[in-house]
């Protein structure tokens, strides 16, 4: 009788192993693509979209936001950049390098022949383990009221961008900008809502005439006509939604004039309209006047700019429907739907509003200075060369912001430089030796896995790896925790002491994302494509 053979069987097993051999060797490109931008020595990447724009960066959220992915499984990695970038806000590159890693630790287990289950399961213990061993030997606690420390480790997230050269600039800007936001007592705060912070971008100067501004600031002048002031001590400020504009009708018409008065009633009755409008605004006693932008009908127009000018009223139009929440909660002010709901007490108030012209462009902003703030919102004013550069530096400060952020949510800081990694494989190590079964083998490779961040710092510093990283280990070994790789000497020296620290939650996210990125593309054996 002739053997039976399980052909079913054993295409579905190789199917599925070249499905997931498939996935992992596509991840592990995507991850290869932003390796080079590891570290303070890492590359940027110049990208050209589709648009034409260029872009340059090396924050690996953006990098692979822009790349046009289309391997599913590669696409996880992307989506898990983002979520580091969502939670943490640093450390992007770092989660996609170490899912690489991880990846290419599966594939030798694989052929071990070790079932993907058992390696998932296992790599989702070893990530618990690392991130109570950084909790409970890597981290040390820290003070939001410890300014010092978390410029540090700001400093510390900007060493590795474009922008790095003023990052003793920025680091404060971006430390100050949230602690504003936390209010008075920042000890109790558990998040932060980075959208109370405004980055206005103006384009000239350079990205040193960066500033934090205690207020509030337009991107463009005050709009006025001869004679209109520019400058208004202890402003009265009034946000209007109405137009101040002659009215229109809800449907498209045509007014036939046949002769000359009844045109001059016309503009007289527009005229009329108007001055009501402008002296309505003046007994509330508003200086200031910020008008919405509109799209039905003209929000103002030449006369009611005349109008107001001579009755000496500061205006600023076209502030954008999206900007009035963020402006009200910052000047105090109620925004006025129609003119005669205007009263004092909607009106927000200034020590100072005024036209500024900024250094090295000649171009126009309006700053409110002095301003109550009673919703706790903070003001950049970013500056640089040109848009390649105030795009980058919007990106990286938004990044420093994330770091504080981090801190608020959870208070340690850890070494930089590979330490903490570094210690969490070797820590990872002894519990292998301790533990029994497959867990022991998935461990180990799981902290062979962890040292590719050392290994890539040191790789994109130009050093030789393979000493770098031995030097590494057995400083960790001998008991020096903060021990990390100082690229700028090229040696192991202690990172507490250099001040290169960074936020544990950055870390510890990065080791979960990056494991359950992992694990999910373990699991999935077969790809069904739907058209």
């Amino acid at each position: 009788m002739a053997p039976l053979l399980g052909g079913e069987t054993l295409q579905e097993r190789s199917k599925g192993k070249d499905v997931r051999q498939s996935n992992i060797v596509a991840a592990k490109a995507v991850a290869a693509a932003v390796r080079t931008s590891l570290g303070p020595r890492g590359m940027d990447k110049l990208m050209q979209l589709s648009s034409g724009e260029v872009l340059i960066s090396n924050d690996g959220a953006t990098i692979l936001s822009k790349m046009n992915v289309l391997h599913p499984a590669a696409k996880m990695l992307v989506e898990c950049s983002q979520s580091q970038d969502i939670e943490a806000g640093d450390g992007t590159t770092s989660v996609v390098v170490l899912a690489g890693a991880l990846l290419d630790a599966c594939g030798g287990l694989l052929n071990k022949g070790i079932h993907p289950a058992m390696i998932a399961s296992s790599f989702y213990k070893a990530a618990e383990a690392c991130t109570s061993i950084l909790k409970q030997s890597a981290a040390r606690p820290v003070e939001l009221s410890d300014r010092e420390s978390l410029v540090n480790a700001v400093q510390t997230c900007l060493s590795s961008k474009v922008v790095s050269q003023n990052s003793d600039l920025l680091a404060p800007i971006a430390v100050d900008s949230v602690l504003n936001v936390l209010g008075d007592n920042p000890a109790e705060a558990t998040n932060v809502d980075l959208r109370d912070i405004r980055m206005v971008e103006q384009l000239g100067g350079t990205v040193d005439d960066t500033e934090l501004v205690k207020g509030l600031v337009f991107d463009k002048g005050s709009t006025k006509t001869a004679g209109g002031p520019s400058q208004i001590q202890n402003a009265k400020i009034a946000l209007i939604q109405f137009c101040l504009s002659a009215p229109k009708t809800d449907m498209d018409n045509n007014v036939v004039v046949s002769d000359y008065a009844a045109m001059d009633r016309i503009l007289r009755d527009e005229r009329k309209y108007i001055l009501n409008l402008c002296k309505k605004i003046k007994k509330s006693g508003a200086n200031v006047v910020l008008i919405q932008k509109s799209i039905l009908r003209d929000a103002y127009n030449e006369l009611s700019l005349h109008f107001l000018a001579k009755m000496g009223i500061l205006v600023v139009t076209d502030v954008e429907r999206t900007d009035v929440e963020f402006v009200c909660r910052t000047l105090g002010c109620t925004p006025v739907p129609h003119v005669d709901s205007l009263s004092p007490e909607k009106l927000g108030s200034a020590e100072h509003v005024g036209d500024v012209v900024l250094p090295g462009s000649g171009h126009k902003v309006v700053k409110f200075v002095g301003v109550s703030n009673p919703g706790h919102t903070s003001t950049v004013l970013l500056r640089g060369s040109n848009d390649l550069v105030l795009a980058e530096a919007n990106r990286s400060v938004h990044d420093a912001q994330c770091v504080v952020r981090s801190l608020v949510k959870q208070r340690f800081l850890i070494a930089g430089g590979g330490a903490a990694e570094t210690e969490a494989s070797l820590r990872l190590r002894e519990l292998a030796l301790e533990t029994t079964g497959l867990d022991s083998h998935c461990f180990k490779a799981y902290a062979d896995a962890l040292e590719v961040i050392p290994y890539t710092l040191a790789e994109n510093a130009g050093l030789k790896p393979i000493d770098i990283v031995t030097e590494l280990r057995k400083a960790h070994a001998e008991g020096m925790v903060g021990a990390g790789i100082d690229v700028k000497k090229g040696r192991i020296s202690n990172m507490y002491d250099m001040n290169v620290i960074q936020p544990l939650l950055v870390t510890t996210s990065a080791i979960k994302l990056a494991t359950e990125t992992v694990c999910m593309i373990l699991k999935v054996d077969d790809l069904v494509v739907v058209m």
